[in-house]
């Protein structure tokens, strides 16, 4: 297809702390006790798109995530691990790869989405169009995640939406406001309005942080606006904004009534919208396209942004929380687990063969038991996940929580809802509610924690 694909595969996330850490950056983050970047690359592989940049924020991330790729993906893919400085946002790391880009069009997506949906159809999407941006869209109630999950702290966030404007058939990218409270009103200019006739609002689209962009016009963006951080929160309106000011769609209109605003305001805080205006006549968005203001002959052709809106049954979740880490992993080996990779058992549980189970141990299903552990007597799992060659006492009870590899717990220890991380030792008779235990941390004998991260100070 002749694109060229760069992951974006982040660093040592502070909204991740303590589950990421020098040793296990963001894109290592076990899922099912795979690295959730193996989830993006599988798909790549599965399309056929084999030649990738991934783009690691810190020289040691991007030496540790190198590392892990050369070793799981040797003569599958060609990849080449690209470093960038820490904080540079998604625009600063294509601007600092800059040099490596060379191909028509890119595919950027991010590291952390796990997902069902072939990155294939995007890109052949945006080819249909010949479009400078093509944007992957998804329910969030497909994976059953916002995009600002909490962080499983004591402070709740508020639930933030995207306000997506779409035209009428769906493809054309219209509008776009990001992490706004549905209960206020969107303001939408009426030289957009009056130009494409008719405009579906949407509250209910995740945006899955996989586009693909013409790249002279990506490049020529990232050279005139230096300050643009964000792909998500500076690019993509710009080109949505940008598309909307042409001769075409302007049609000698003044520029004061271009910038007047009409306020639309989302029906019972819901899903959809469609405004129509009172010009039944107007030529629908991409109708726009094909002919000059007065119908006659092709104008000269604006820059297009389009949608790949995945189909309701697509799994889609995007690795950019606590609460989201957790709800992941529950997913994948529950409602999403073809996602796995593994072979369930008849208890639609993973139990690796070499794992050990004492007396009277129950492990349920939507469970899933890593490569030499080994469980004392009378435990008890339920919806968790369990890594390698961990060392768990009896009269353990374990339930929606992660356990990642060579963790100790000692007897009568009961967790919940927690992610407890590698190389962590919990004493005997420990309870832990809605917990992250950072690595390599021990806890005393007999603590009791809720809602508390838990993590040794970086040195």
């Amino acid at each position: 297809m002749d694109f060229q694909v760069v992951v974006l595969a982040g660093g040592t996330s502070k909204k991740l702390v303590p589950l990421v850490s020098k040793e296990v950056p963001k894109a290592l983050l076990p899922v099912a006790n795979r690295p959730v970047l193996s989830y993006t690359l599988e798909q790549l592989e599965l399309c056929n798109l084999k030649d990738l940049i991934v783009v690691v924020e810190g020289g040691d991330a991007a030496l540790r995530v190198g590392g892990w790729i050369s070793g799981a993906y040797v003569d599958r893919l060609h990849v080449e691990v690209a470093a960038v400085p820490e904080d540079v946002g998604t625009a600063g790391a294509l601007r600092a790869i800059a040099h490596h880009l060379t191909a028509k069009d890119l595919l950027v997506m991010s590291g952390d989405l796990v997902s069902d949906v072939p990155p294939g159809a995007v890109a052949a999407a945006h080819r249909r169009h010949d479009a400078v941006m093509t944007a992957m869209l998804c329910s969030p109630s497909v994976g059953g995640h916002s995009e600002t999950g909490s962080s499983g702290g004591k402070e709740k966030t508020k639930k933030r939406h995207n306000v997506i404007g779409l035209d009428r058939t769906r493809q054309f990218l219209l509008h776009i406001a990001t992490g706004v409270e549905v209960e206020r009103d969107t303001r939408i200019q009426k030289s957009i309005l009056r130009a494409v006739g008719q405009m579906e609002i949407h509250a209910d689209l995740m945006d899955c942080h996989m586009y693909a962009f013409k790249r002279s016009v990506l490049q020529e963006i990232l050279d005139k606006k230096d300050k643009f951080q964000s792909l998500k929160l500076d690019v993509l309106p710009y080109l949505v904004r940008s598309q909307l000011k042409s001769e075409v769609f302007l049609n000698g209109q003044s520029q004061a009534e271009e910038n007047s605003n009409e306020k639309v305001f989302p029906e019972n805080n819901h899903v959809m919208m469609s405004r129509i205006l009172a010009n039944a006549s107007t030529p629908s968005f991409h109708e726009f396209y094909a002919m000059h203001p007065d119908g006659s002959a092709p104008a000269r052709q604006t820059h297009k942004c389009c949608v790949y809106i995945a189909d309701n049954s697509k799994y889609c979740a995007r690795l950019n929380s606590i609460q989201s880490f957790s709800d992941i992993n529950r997913d994948v080996i529950g409602e999403a687990n073809h996602l796995s990779g593994y072979s369930f058992s008849a208890h639609n549980n993973i139990i690796h063969p070499s794992a050990e189970l004492g007396s009277k141990t129950t492990v349920g299903p939507h469970c899933m038991l890593g490569e030499g552990s080994q469980m004392g007597d009378k435990c008890s799992v339920k919806r968790s996940v369990i890594g390698r060659h961990c060392r768990i006492g009896s009269n353990v009870k374990l339930v929606n929580s992660v356990v990642m590899n060579h963790v100790t717990i000692g007897d009568g220890c009961s967790i919940q809802g927690s992610v407890v991380c590698s190389n962590v030792q919990l004493h005997e008779r420990v309870v832990l509610r809605d917990c992250q235990v950072g690595a390599n941390y021990v806890v005393a004998a007999g603590s009791e924690y809720k809602g508390e991260p838990l993590a040794r100070k970086e040195k």
